[in-house]
């Protein structure tokens, strides 16, 4: 397993999410890949600086037609959510937005293509907004958590925001909008999202 960080669009290097590309082990019967490690896990993050590795507790899985968007998802401590993900089938655009105050990266974005053929996953820490576009119809994510989900601590930042301005790579589908949950649809900006979060203070 290999792992790499992610740029923004700015070029800035996010510290904290991480590109992960596995070994794959193919003859003409097939393909195998150890898609999850503990101890490789552990030690891609201790090579990158992150001191501890953290705990998954909850597996999701979804599936999307193309042109929908899910996100910018996120939760509040006490339960904030690391993700690691992965597209078992299909494509989607991945997007990690860093809203961790005080961070030299705060309000930037990157992006990464995950597939079922490039078997690529993205881990995104605690501190990030999360989302994706789904390039195909029957695109199905699967995602590591490392705490539940909270309804209670569950927000989400708006996808179009004009001042994060995410390139989300809907001209790849001719589309001027996605498709969405109407909570995304209505979702706050990140100023909006980051004053609420002051006032509940």
């Amino acid at each position: 397993m290999q792992a790499e960080r992610l740029r923004s669009s700015t070029g800035a290097e996010l510290q904290g999410p991480l590109l992960l590309t596995p070994q794959v082990f193919g003859d003409d019967r097939g393909w195998f890949v150890e898609s999850w490690n503990a101890r490789t896990f552990a030690a891609l993050l201790a090579s990158d600086g992150q001191s501890e590795a953290p705990a998954f507790v909850q597996d999701n899985h979804s599936c999307s037609s193309r042109g929908v968007l899910r996100g910018l998802h996120y939760q509040l401590p006490p339960h904030a959510q690391g993700k690691l993900i992965r597209c078992v089938a299909g494509s989607i655009i991945d997007v990690a937005l860093d809203i961790r105050r005080g961070s030299p990266t705060f309000g930037k974005w990157a992006r990464a293509s995950l597939s079922a053929a490039n078997r690529q996953q993205l881990w995104i820490p605690a501190g990030f907004a999360h989302g994706f576009l789904s390039l195909e119809d029957g695109s199905e994510v699967f995602y590591k958590t490392t705490d539940f989900w909270a309804r209670d601590c569950e927000r989400a930042i708006r996808w179009s925001d004009p001042q994060l301005a995410i390139d989300w790579g809907l001209h790849q589908l001719g589309l001027a909008e996605p498709l969405l949950a109407p909570k995304d649809a209505a979702a706050p900006l990140l100023a909006e999202a980051l004053a609420a979060a002051e006032t509940a203070d």
